[in-house]
């Protein structure tokens, strides 16, 4: 007999995480547990605040809500998740780990045997200069060469300064520069931005407008110096609509957040139109404490994708739980000879 509940977590940041969208410093967390004959599966549901699509008045109640279905008895598949997208990956990552026998061993790779790492971009916060330029020389000392930097919070020269800085120590073939602006620039000047930004050779940029502008990004995808990536585009986005969305914009690249977007079956369907339109694509993880990235990172291992991923952000929060995972050489492991520290979620 199936028991399923849940307990939650306040992830604390280590330091403002700043984005155009405001400064993070602390994120909740829910952990689905689901026990069946001695076993826990446990899934991570989580939510990015001022992006997630999960309502948040009601997101505690649904988590209730589907405790009471699954004790029931009631199928996980005929449980309607539409609305929650980081509940329905957290129901589907925590069957996945019950069928595991509660071992987080959630795919089977040489990633999840340890014999293989995952190579991943660095991740640069906006903020401060100093701030931001002391995170860069880390990164690059730390022997990442791809490095991912967020932008829009702050004034956009200071911005261009910091890319020139970076370009004068170091050139394309030794760093590969990406960049996230969340949708901060605005339709009438991101044409004249990305122009500029192009000066230092950009590997790509996410979102440099809000979504569900589409006439205006599909412009910017044909004009735009710099390859361009869907992100927030592909929230909340129904099934059908998703090859017309990839049609009409024609981007150069998407990202797949499976928390953001219903899981993995979700963005496996998005990977196939991306392949079937020559689009490029890559997987980020969405924030999630050791719990979601670990079952993230399991899976992005069977796709057989060669550019760095979005995977290192497990060393973003005091209170994170400790995992086999570590970063090293600019690669995620997984490393089956640590052990996994449940304690804070499981009662």
């Amino acid at each position: 007999m199936l028991k399923a509940t849940y307990t939650a977590l306040n992830l604390r940041f280590k330091f403002p995480a700043g984005t155009s969208r405001g400064v993070l410093l602390e994120k909740p967390s829910a952990f689905l547990l689901l026990e069946e004959n001695g076993f826990v599966g446990i899934g991570e549901c989580s939510t990015i605040p001022n992006l997630s699509i999960d309502p948040t008045d009601s997101y505690n109640q649904r988590l209730d809500k589907l405790c009471v279905e699954l004790n029931a008895g009631m199928d996980p598949n005929d449980i309607d998740l539409t609305a929650y997208p980081s509940i329905a990956f957290g129901l589907e990552t925590a069957l996945l780990d019950l069928n595991a026998k509660g071992t987080k061993q959630l795919f089977d790779s040489p990633f999840s045997h340890g014999k293989v790492g995952i190579p991943i971009n660095g991740l640069v916060w906006m903020g401060e200069r100093a701030f931001m330029e002391k995170q860069i020389n880390e990164k690059i000392e730390a022997g990442y060469h791809c490095i991912k930097l967020k932008v829009g919070a702050i004034d956009f020269e200071t911005e261009l300064e910091i890319l020139a800085n970076i370009r004068k120590q170091f050139s394309p073939a030794d760093i590969e520069m990406r960049l996230d602006a969340n949708g901060a620039f605005s339709p009438s000047d991101a044409l004249e931005k990305l122009q500029k930004l192009s000066a230092f050779h950009i590997h790509s940029i996410e979102q440099p407008i809000k979504q569900k502008q589409f006439e205006m990004m599909s412009i910017l995808c044909e004009k735009s110096p710099i390859p361009i990536v869907l992100d927030e585009e592909l929230i909340d986005v129904s099934s059908p609509e998703k090859e017309l969305i990839l049609k009409q914009i024609n981007p150069q690249y998407i990202i797949l957040k499976p928390s953001l977007l219903g899981g993995f079956k979700a963005s496996e369907e998005w990977i196939a139109l991306a392949k079937k339109h020559r689009i490029g694509w890559w997987v980020t993880s969405a924030l999630e404490a050791n719990i979601g990235l670990n079952a993230i990172a399991q899976w992005t291992a069977t796709l057989d994708s060669a550019m760095p991923q979005g995977l290192g952000t497990g060393q973003l929060y005091h209170n994170n739980i400790p995992s086999p995972l570590v970063i090293e050489n600019a690669q995620l492991f997984y490393r089956p000879e640590l052990s996994w520290d449940l304690k804070t979620i499981l009662p």
